[in-house]
């Protein structure tokens, strides 16, 4: 599918950042900056509990130590995935409000992903930018690796990934042994979620600390937090 009313460069724009606090989005935010673009805030959405956020099921704590480490501010919105569109739509009319042009996406190449943002974005009058959109997904992955970004797997689909894969950190061994089993190792399709904990453009690195194993919509999950140990970098 053709891109339809994106920015061609961000050179020079404010944005936003839909920022999941994985590896798809923080490779689309390190693009955008390197490429121009001025990051004014992330924008993740929360679960209706507003605990954790809605698919990786990271913990607002942990957000907001991702989001020190980059410099760049955090809004944090909480809905059901009946209300998310509306809330979603309400935090872009307050970015619009605040001079914000245009949004960043780390979509690959799921078309109704792509409409989606592209709907939404259209509402308010903001560009969205689409940096990883028909790259390959192999290559996103090697991209991601060389840069120097280090993701742990956080959250995997019950009926495609063994709960034996949580809290391992992703490589090029990890990544040969889900294409061996079968598994899209990119996990475009909602194979397992990451937390991003190191990179680039992060200050400092995390520490992640392992707790609990729990089911929630099909997923299984790893409960995590960012260590203490983190405070001492920053």
């Amino acid at each position: 599918m053709e891109k339809k009313g994106h920015l061609q460069s961000i050179n020079n724009h404010f944005f936003f950042c839909s920022w999941s606090g994985g590896k798809d989005s923080c490779l689309a935010l390190y693009h955008a900056i390197k490429n121009g673009g001025i990051p004014k805030t992330l924008l993740t959405m929360l679960r209706d509990d507003g605990e954790r956020s809605q698919s990786h099921g990271l913990p607002i704590d942990l957000l907001e130590r991702q989001a020190k480490s980059l410099g760049i501010s955090l809004v944090v919105k909480k809905s059901s995935w009946n209300e998310y569109e509306k809330v979603f739509l309400s935090a872009l009319r307050e970015f619009k409000k605040n001079g914000i042009d245009s949004g960043v996406f780390g979509d690959i190449d799921l078309e109704p992903h792509l409409e989606w943002v592209e709907r939404v974005c259209s509402i308010v009058s903001i560009k969205p930018y689409e940096p990883l959109w028909k790259k390959a997904r192999l290559d996103l992955l090697s991209d991601f690796l060389g840069l120097g970004f280090s993701a742990t797997i956080v959250a995997i689909k019950q009926d495609v990934l063994d709960a034996g894969f949580l809290g391992k950190v992703l490589d090029e061994n990890l990544i040969k042994e889900m294409e061996k089993i079968g598994i899209d190792p990119s996990g475009e399709k909602g194979e397992y979620h990451t937390v991003v904990t190191d990179g680039p453009i992060f200050s400092f690195p995390l520490q992640l600390e392992f707790k609990e194993k729990y089911v929630h919509d099909g997923y299984c999950f790893l409960n995590i937090s960012a260590s203490d140990k983190t405070d001492s970098i920053s």
